[in-house]
């Protein structure tokens, strides 16, 4: 009987994929920073038994159905909207994703974000690289203070509450809105449970670190934003499809907002042409809220162990369903 075959969707260092090779036939597509196409991605999952996958990929009901073998998919991501959780569940297929270790990564990333619109970082770095700096003046690039402000942040789970401990250092008001009130983040942070209508209005800074579901598709629409005050900023690092694009747009060109922070967008790579990149008030990154190389490293390496487990048949470390 042959050894199991396992296909990863994109190249990943060697190192780090080196103990799926001593015990796997393994096949990787050979690129970085292309998406493996559709069809070889189709051909290649209809005979392996593993796939580690990223966020990207969509591993969906047609995939999934020419998949016989499959066992497992392991998704370098903390998200996995782009799996059909429940087709797989249906073929005894587990999935699993990386929780816990991409945490602390993205609270640094998230409260970079609010700070760099909040002060207008981009804008400010830009100006000097562009020979704009003439002279010292009063209100030159002048932003909005971080302290002691209000921080409402919708999605108070691990990260949420990190992103709530690195606000209490600059002395800040701790709102939340979740589908259910997290305890532990209201006794060790004193954060204030309220409804999302409350947060909206009161938070000097919206933070949305939400998981994208039926219920949060488009939460942020043209409603949300103009409860929101005059001088508030929007920051999302939680999903790009949460948020209704063309109201941000509108919100921010009519001044119903002050600014917003964005390491997501609803279609990824964002056109560098869209609306939203055209406003001096918007701070836009790549997605990049878990990218650092210590974390990327070990998400991957979670996944490989993910794999291994299943293939072993043992419990996967960090599986999606439950077990």
């Amino acid at each position: 009987m042959g050894r199991p075959y396992v296909f990863i969707t994109r190249k990943l260092p060697d190192d780090i994929v080196a103990p799926l090779y001593d015990k796997y036939d393994v096949n990787m597509w050979p690129h970085e920073h292309l998406v493996v196409p559709r069809d070889v991605l189709l051909q290649e999952a209809s005979r392996a038994e593993a796939l580690i996958t990223m966020l990207s990929d969509r591993i969906d009901e047609e995939l999934l159905k020419k998949s016989p073998k499959l066992r497992v998919v392991a998704n370098v991501a903390v998200g996995y909207d782009n799996i059909d959780v429940e087709a797989a569940t249906k073929r005894g297929i587990i999935v699993c994703n990386t929780p816990d270790v991409l945490t602390e990564t993205t609270a640094d990333l998230t409260f970079a974000l609010l700070l760099a619109t909040a002060r207008r970082l981009i804008e400010a770095a830009e100006f000097i690289k562009e020979g704009k700096w003439k002279s010292w003046s009063p209100l030159l690039l002048a932003g909005t203070d971080v302290h002691h402000k209000t921080i409402g942040i919708v999605g108070m789970g691990k990260i949420g509450q990190a992103v709530a401990h690195r606000a209490k250092g600059f002395h800040m008001r701790v709102l939340y809105y979740n589908r259910s009130r997290n305890m532990e983040a209201e006794r060790t942070l004193g954060a204030m449970y309220c409804s999302f209508d409350e947060l909206l209005e009161q938070a000097d800074f919206v933070v949305c670190l939400a998981p994208l579901t039926n219920e949060t598709y488009q939460l942020f629409n043209r409603e949300a934003f103009m409860k929101m005050k005059r001088s508030a900023m929007f920051i999302n690092a939680g999903r790009g499809a949460v948020v209704d694009e063309e109201a941000l747009y509108d919100a921010l060109i009519n001044r119903h907002i002050a600014g917003a922070g964005l390491d997501v967008f609803a279609q990824e790579p964002i056109r560098s042409d869209h609306p939203l990149l055209q406003l001096p008030n918007v701070v836009a990154l790549p997605h990049i809220g878990s990218a650092t190389k210590e974390t990327r490293y070990a998400m991957m390496q979670l996944c490989c162990r993910n794999v291994i487990a299943v293939l072993e048949g043992k419990k996967p470390y960090t599986p999606v369903q439950s077990q």
